[in-house]
């Protein structure tokens, strides 16, 4: 079948049709609305099918592709919204591999180029040799190429210049980014607060 994405023990998963390649169907940025319709966060396709199958969301907007499988063919989503309201506290979001790259938008921080996640590293700005902190302000994106030019120096030393000067990842930051991928997609306009 054309489109096949894995197996499972249920059966056969395949995404059919729309504008991604069917590989990235499953990949594919979903919004994901709080149930007061506030957007709070955006997830890959594969994990908004989960939280809509489990009962814990429900699908918006789809995105024109369909998820077929053994028992279940289902329009996969654009925009989802939690059924139980979340509390969000309007704070830092955590440290992590994934924030990291969601603030970064996936784009390496010395030469521009939007990759993968699976093609992108963790750069410490100031290396960890020398006294640096994995903290926001230290942490970006970064290709593997680059990384490898850079190696234990700081950007000034390897002649090398970061695209913004990174800073941590709150709500307002996390807020702009989805504003940015909304750009991209028209269902998700509606919902983003402009």
């Amino acid at each position: 079948m054309r489109g096949m994405v894995g197996r499972s023990a249920a059966g056969v998963l395949a995404v059919t049709t729309g504008a991604y390649g069917n590989s990235q169907a499953l990949h594919a940025p979903v919004l994901v609305l709080n149930a007061s319709y506030e957007p709070i966060n955006v997830c890959a396709a594969r994990r908004a099918i989960v939280l809509v199958l489990k009962g814990v969301a429900m699908a918006e907007e789809e995105n024109g592709h369909f998820l077929h499988a053994a028992r279940v063919a289902m329009r996969v989503p654009s925009v989802i919204r939690l059924l139980e309201y979340r509390r969000i506290p309007h704070q830092t979001r955590a440290l992590s591999r994934k924030n990291i790259l969601l603030r970064d938008r996936n784009t390496c921080q010395y030469c521009s180029l939007v990759l993968a996640s699976g093609e992108l590293t963790l750069d410490h700005v100031v290396p960890r040799s020398r006294g640096g902190l994995s903290t926001w302000e230290n942490l970006v994106a970064c290709c593997h190429p680059c990384n490898r030019q850079k190696g234990n120096q700081t950007p000034a030393e390897a002649g090398m210049k970061l695209m913004r000067e990174p800073r941590s990842f709150n709500l307002h930051t996390s807020r702009h980014i989805m504003r940015l991928m909304g750009r991209s997609d028209d269902k998700w306009r509606k919902y983003l607060f402009y």
